[in-house]
């Protein structure tokens, strides 16, 4: 049974996955604001209590390592490292960057229709940071070098010069961002709901990556950030 945490921005959100029978068992997400660290541990204790199961019976931990605030990252990857040593059997672990977890649900649709994907997440005092998926790949994980970062504007500027491709921009969307995005046509916004990450899509993007037989020594999982704090 894998046990998923994102605490990367300030929706929090916890999900159990049977990733041998392909199947999500449980999910809870919330408005944690910054209270990740006295509610994380209480609602993974609740997931497993609804699912009458018990810390021993995780054998793999999934986390999103950002970016996002720098605290926020930090509560779920010292989680999961915490339980991964305490549990009787090292369970495997494996850290997903947060972008990945918010493109996934959108990467083979919009290969069916040959769009682009950027996905984005909000970095504070108005900055961005995201992410460019080329291709249908559900296994990237892109490094810190990958993702880019800057206000509305630059975004915008870095979106303009992919004219004559159809980009599917998914993330939450600000007013800032959407004002900035309205005179580029080939752009299209997704909707705010669909942009949401939450741990289920987490687990289930963390399952094909075991099954490829990926995962991360818990020593040395490290988070992805993209300035200092």
């Amino acid at each position: 049974m894998l046990l998923a945490l994102d605490t990367a921005t300030t929706t929090a959100s916890v999900a159990l996955y049977d990733y041998e029978q392909d199947r999500l068992l449980a999910e809870l997400s919330w408005e944690a604001r910054r209270r990740q660290t006295q509610e994380l541990l209480p609602a993974v204790m609740e997931l497993l209590a609804r699912q009458a199961k018990s810390v021993s019976d995780l054998t793999a931990l999934a986390v999103t390592t950002g970016p996002g605030s720098f605290t926020g990252v930090r509560i779920a990857i010292s989680t999961a490292k915490g339980l991964a040593l305490g549990l009787p059997s090292l369970p495997m672990v494996l850290g997903l960057p947060t972008l990945s977890v918010t493109a996934a649900p959108l990467l083979l649709p919009a290969s069916s229709v040959n769009a682009h994907v950027v996905a984005y997440l909000q970095a504070g005092r108005g900055r961005y940071n995201w992410v460019h998926f080329e291709r249908p790949d559900l296994l990237q994980r892109p490094q810190a070098d990958e993702h880019a970062a800057g206000n509305a504007d630059d975004f915008a500027t870095a979106l303009a010069g992919l004219d004559g491709r159809v980009v599917w921009l998914v993330g939450e969307p600000t007013t800032d961002l959407s004002d900035a995005m309205g005179g580029l046509p080939h752009v299209m916004v997704v909707d705010a709901v669909s942009g949401l990450r939450r741990a289920g899509q987490l687990a289930r993007l963390a399952a094909l990556h075991l099954a490829a037989g990926q995962h991360d020594d818990p020593a040395t999982l490290a988070p992805i950030y993209l300035r200092q704090p």
